[in-house]
């Protein structure tokens, strides 16, 4: 099976890829929110450190094991550590997967429909109070919520349907650096307004009092989340890599661009908030109310948001792929069937679970599971249980029960793969136990 699998055609290609699944709307929805909420600076230096400690680390061992193996999530730990119980961290990834897509499916919606709010005018406004009915109008909608949805879950279903180097590859080496160069305009621009100096000092200036057990915590499940690790991305496309790529040099390169793709964002959005007086603890709702803000005053504003929607579409693409390619490819090589068979039950599956995080913003907004929304709880059961569950197992694997030579020889044998090996074996794992702890309230 193996010598017929498919892989990443060029190194560009590689690391297109891979940065396609970890630079995504985490970056431009998810890590703009929690800095806002979690004190700025403060959060954003635990974060750096959190993913040097725990991020960098897993990407580099999940992308190993899945070159080693080049199986599907769970097939991977039946080749390498066959006749034993690993394959359950595999199945732990597709669940978590599963779940992920089931709330970031929803945010993707919002994104995809934004694009039709700016070129028709709806979404030109630097009134708060506007810009919240606007996107309140959205989530409200069941039709229109759920549609937008299914439609992000179609045309990502489509290009999985084209495999790794016809589908995954040629999306992502096309949007990426598209995504990038808009970044860095809107950034210059959002330095001109009124009030940007106060904007970066919250983004850049720490307040150590704001640094709490939660902050810290929060920071740690936020590395998991953006560097794609705990969830069976990393592995899968492991399993694409041929073996002349330098997994490590590969992770490194993903961990900075992804760091500046963040900064960016937060350069581009924190001084807009300040400028026009939105708070910044508005969660997830924070880049439908400050990105449409930054450009209304400019000339031609309504393009201009169109374009970024555009954009931030692909970025959420980029990372939607990685996580459909999870199930997909388990249900396809389990059950010997293609991928024309395997995506659109993959596709019906999410749609019957999404629905419930869709609505959980509008109609059903006060329907609990165990205190929250379906939408929160997908996030919760994800990012802060399964993930780190996951996360520690593969720390453990490798660290103490993957034989050192074989351990080695996928990593790298040089001196960065011992290191790897070293965290595997105390800090790593020791540090995703407090994110678990943390996402069960146990800490």
């Amino acid at each position: 099976m193996s010598s017929a699998r498919d892989h990443f055609s060029s190194r560009l290609g590689v690391l297109a890829a891979t940065l396609g699944s970890a630079v995504g709307l985490g970056n431009i929805w998810k890590f703009p929110a929690l800095v806002g909420q979690n004190g700025g600076a403060s959060f954003l230096l635990v974060y750096i450190l959190a993913t040097l400690c725990i991020g960098l680390p897993l990407m580099i061992v999940e992308l190993s094991i899945g070159r080693a193996g080049r199986r599907n999530v769970v097939g991977v730990f039946r080749v390498i550590a066959p006749k034993s119980g690993w394959w359950l961290i595999g199945l732990g990834a597709v669940i978590s997967c599963v779940f992920i897509l089931g709330f970031y499916s929803d945010v993707a919606g919002w994104v995809f429909a934004y694009i039709f709010k700016a070129a028709t005018g709806g979404a030109a406004t630097t009134d708060p109070a506007a810009a919240q009915a606007a996107f309140a109008r959205l989530t409200g909608d069941p039709v229109a919520a759920l549609g937008w949805q299914w439609l992000v879950l179609i045309l990502t279903g489509a290009i999985i349907m084209r495999g790794a180097s016809q589908g995954i590859e040629k999306v992502t080496r096309i949007l990426m650096p598209l995504l990038f160069l808009l970044l860095v305009g809107i950034c210059l621009r959002s330095l001109t307004l009124p009030g940007a100096g106060e904007g970066l000092r919250f983004l850049f200036m720490p307040q150590w009092d704001r640094i709490s057990g939660d902050v810290i915590l929060m920071a740690m499940g936020l590395a998991f989340f953006k560097m794609s690790v705990g969830m069976g991305c990393m592995l899968i496309y492991g399993s694409y890599f041929k073996e002349d790529v330098h997994i490590p040099s590969v992770a490194l390169r993903v961990m900075v661009c992804d760091l500046l793709v963040s900064l960016l964002a937060g350069i581009a959005i924190f001084p807009a908030v300040f400028s026009f007086d939105f708070a910044v603890e508005q969660g997830p709702a924070l880049l439908f109310m400050t990105i449409p803000a930054v450009f209304a005053s400019l000339p031609g504003g309504s393009l201009l948001t169109t374009v970024f929607f555009c954009l931030s579409a692909i970025a959420a693409t980029g990372a939607i792929l990685s996580l459909l390619e999870v199930p997909v490819s388990c249900l396809a090589e389990r059950f010997s069937c293609s991928r024309t068979r395997a995506v659109p039950l993959v596709l019906a599956g999410l749609m019957l679970l999404g629905a419930p995080a869709t609505l959980s913003l509008g109609i059903w907004q006060d329907v609990r599971v165990f205190g929250l929304t379906f939408f929160d709880a997908y996030d919760a059961l994800s990012s802060m249980i399964l993930m780190p569950v996951c996360g520690i197992a593969t720390s453990l694997f490798v660290g103490w029960f993957w034989p050192e030579r074989a351990a080695l020889a996928a990593l790298g044998n040089d001196r960065a793969a011992r290191t790897v090996r070293l965290l595997c074996r105390s800090l790593t794992p020791l540090l995703i136990l407090l994110v678990l702890l943390h996402g069960l309230g146990l800490v």
